[in-house]
């Protein structure tokens, strides 16, 4: 009995479960409301369902699909795909697909396949919502700038007002590009692909 229980505490020891912070099982929970949101309610399932999946899987302690390192480079390093490809786990060699701009392409030709114009056909009027945003994108690069943001800081950031996921992804990348900025390309996706997840629940 002694042993079966030392190998019992062992086995938990040794597992994940030992290893979660409260950060993993914050992030876990959310994951799982995102997914229920998406499945059960059908918010926005394209976009919010492989957020929240990526979310699980990252936060997964001990699994070795993401690590932060490969991707965390001081300014004057170049990033390593060989490396990459040796040392990351699956995670990390999805997101390349990110960081050579492939899913932002693939992704503006599934939306353009899927694009629906019959209501636009039927009521030529709600052509003005699609002005409304492309006035969010003027409005918000002036507030980011006066809250001190340098121009394509401003820009990044405004673009997730009048665009969706993918070109948000492609103009803050493009933006951003070299480094050294105080806003990040994967904090402006996660903004735009979560706000126009949310919009039906909104």
């Amino acid at each position: 009995m002694q042993l079966f229980l030392e190998t019992i505490a062992d086995l938990i020891a040794e597992s994940g479960l030992a290893h979660l912070r409260i950060e993993n099982i914050a992030m876990i929970v959310i994951a799982f409301v995102f997914m229920f949101l998406a499945i059960k309610k059908g918010f926005e399932p394209l976009l919010l369902l492989p957020i929240a999946f990526g979310m699980l899987l990252t936060n997964l302690p001990m699994t070795g699909m993401y690590h932060a390192e490969l991707w965390n480079l001081d300014s004057g390093h170049e990033l390593d795909f060989g490396r990459v490809l040796h040392e990351g786990g699956l995670l990390d060699i999805l997101y390349m697909g990110v960081k050579l701009q492939i899913y932002p392409s693939l992704i503006f030709l599934g939306i353009g396949c899927m694009t629906d114009f019959a209501p636009l056909i039927a009521n030529p009027k709600s052509f003005i919502l699609g002005a409304a945003a492309q006035a969010g994108i003027f409005l918000t690069f002036i507030g980011a700038a006066l809250l001190g943001f340098n121009a394509n800081e401003a820009g990044s950031i405004a673009i997730i007002g009048g665009a969706d996921g993918p070109t948000s992804i492609y103009v803050s990348s493009k933006l951003l590009a070299g480094g050294g900025y105080s806003v990040e390309v994967g904090t402006i996706a996660l903004a735009a692909y979560t706000y126009m997840a949310l919009v039906p629940l909104i």
